[in-house]
């Protein structure tokens, strides 16, 4: 790759990692950091550069959603199609009954920054 290739990918890929939305459940760890040290690097790609550029314009799912499962009888199935029903002794174990939908709320409570309260986590109680 040229100087002009290399200066105008790292540019593109600076850019990039500037726009590319932060992670509000690993501040730690940011593929936008990731992305900016990854512009200095000698070996950059304009194939690297591309494939990036594709995540973050989200082209990427409607690539994968369109690939097709292919049964032992030759016939096929879109993989946006394919769901598989999850029965309720799945979703409510009886060890457990509210695990997944108190795992729900915990997630969605840390990407607002609303932890439980210490007493809470000390005893137990949810």
């Amino acid at each position: 790759m040229s100087m002009n290739h290399l200066a105008r990918a790292q540019q593109r890929l600076r850019h990039i990692a500037v726009e590319w939305p932060a992670d509000p459940l690993r501040p730690n760890l940011q593929l936008k950091t990731f992305l900016a040290a990854l512009a200095d690097h000698p070996a950059l790609s304009a194939r690297a550069v591309a494939a990036t550029n594709a995540l973050h314009q989200n082209r990427v799912t409607s690539r994968v959603s369109n690939l097709l499962f292919f049964g032992s009888h030759g016939y096929d199935r879109r993989l946006k199609n394919f769901q598989i029903p999850t029965p309720q002794v799945v979703l409510r174990p009886a060890s457990m009954p509210l695990h997944y939908v108190r795992l729900k709320e915990g997630y969605e409570k840390s990407l607002k920054g609303v932890g439980r309260p210490w007493w809470k986590v000390f005893f137990g109680i949810w």
